[in-house]
């Protein structure tokens, strides 16, 4: 069962998955790498999302503990934000098992387009920690933002990362630092929710899953603590580069 761990194809499969973690610990968007470099290894494609999506919850896991030790977790937020997380990707994955991503993909992509222009011509987002409390308007726009991109999540995830961080930081105020924290937490709900429901349909591989995930939460710590220790000013840069890069890929495939 295991003497495919010793083949150059894992050795491979690992290290870019390593470096997938590590990138999306900083600025989401490592599902770019994991899960092309998942069914490059061979997997048919439900297998390869579910095995992904395994090794996706322990890479946020590993930025997840770096991220909360350091502070940049607001929990009382996260009290209202995650059962809707939680619910939208319950409703995602179940929804991706059955039916086919690409109708959803164009707007995916139009939207990851705005997210990078806005991002990119705004010099001040992010930079700065404004948040200054939570009130019931950005609470119900949290929870509508949390359900939206937890179903995202489930259903397709490439972005998933750089969505909730950019939206963290538009209705929340918060820098990218904070913005980021919290959106690891968002996204290890989604992540929960979708290995569960992958498991119980039999699409996760575990003799890859296991051995990957290790190696993902590795990438993830490492990732998370260089994020942490240099910055606001070295995380918006990553993030930008991550975001066209998903844009471009989404291009590709869609055009």
């Amino acid at each position: 069962m295991f003497e495919e761990l010793f083949t150059l194809k894992f050795l491979v499969l690992a290290v870019l998955c390593f470096l997938g973690s590590f990138i999306d610990s900083i600025a989401g968007g490592g599902g770019l790498i994991t899960l092309p470099a998942y069914m490059a290894s061979g997997l048919p494609p439900h297998l390869a999302l579910g095995t992904n999506k395994m090794s996706g919850l322990f890479s946020s896991i590993g930025s997840s503990i770096n991220y909360a030790r350091s502070g940049k977790v607001n929990w009382t937020l996260m009290k209202y934000l995650l059962p809707f997380s939680f619910t939208g990707a319950f409703i995602g994955v179940k929804a991706v098992i059955r039916t086919k991503a690409e109708s959803i993909s164009y707007i995916v992509f139009i939207a990851l387009v705005l997210v990078f222009l806005y991002t990119l011509f705004n010099k001040k987002i992010g930079q700065e920690n404004e948040f200054e409390g939570l009130t019931k308007k950005n609470l119900i726009q949290g929870a509508i933002m949390a359900l939206v991109i937890g179903f995202y999540n489930g259903f397709l995830g490439p972005g998933t990362g750089s969505f909730l961080a950019f939206f963290l930081i538009k209705i929340f105020k918060y820098d990218f630092i904070n913005g980021n924290g919290n959106a690891r937490i968002l996204n290890l709900a989604g992540n929960v929710t979708g290995f569960l429901v992958f498991l119980a349909n039999g699409k996760i591989l575990l003799n890859y899953g296991i051995p990957i995930s290790i190696v993902m939460f590795l990438g993830a710590q490492c990732g998370s603590h260089c994020a942490i220790l240099k910055g606001n000013k070295f995380i918006k840069p990553i993030f930008l580069i991550v975001t066209v890069l998903t844009i471009l890929k989404m291009f590709f495939q869609l055009f």
